[in-house]
């Protein structure tokens, strides 16, 4: 019979397996091609802050929220306001799926975030991400972010 440790070390290396990374400069590419730097005013780094803080770059990242909505993907976009996941009320701001969400195409979710900040309030919706983009552990992880990726970024 295994052991409890044995089970648990399994669990652990199958739920880290699924998880769907991909590494900061890698997405800073793709933001790149995809035209955020500076879409809506919010830099690349301001993008890339985002999918840090909010999924640590994990691309099928979800989380069930405690009135039974659910954040989905990199950006942590909800199920309540912008996508379809047949299980919650939905408003369905995006007009996508929230599996679609998860895709490592990223395309749905950059749509989909662009007209978030597209509205009212923008980033600022986010006010977790707000105080710890304006804290000094904020600012220099800020910094770390982009460094080291430019030459991903030339055309």
């Amino acid at each position: 019979m295994p052991s409890p440790l044995l089970i648990s070390l399994v669990s652990y290396l199958v739920a880290v397996n699924q998880a769907s990374l991909i590494g900061r400069c890698d997405l800073a590419k793709v933001l790149h091609q995809e035209d955020l730097n500076g879409f809506e005013g919010y830099s690349l780094t301001d993008w890339l802050c985002l999918a840090f803080v909010e999924s640590d770059f994990n691309i099928t990242k979800v989380n069930e929220n405690t009135d039974g909505s659910f954040d989905y993907g990199i950006f942590q976009i909800n199920s309540h306001y912008w996508c379809n996941d047949y299980q919650s009320h939905t408003e369905n701001n995006c007009q996508v799926d929230c599996q679609e969400l998860l895709s490592p195409n990223l395309l749905a979710i950059i749509n989909c975030a662009k007209k978030i900040v597209s509205g009212a309030g923008g980033m600022k919706n986010c006010l977790d991400l707000v105080t710890w983009l304006h804290s000094a552990v904020g600012m220099e992880a800020i910094k770390q972010h982009k460094h080291g990726c430019h030459e991903t970024l030339s055309p």
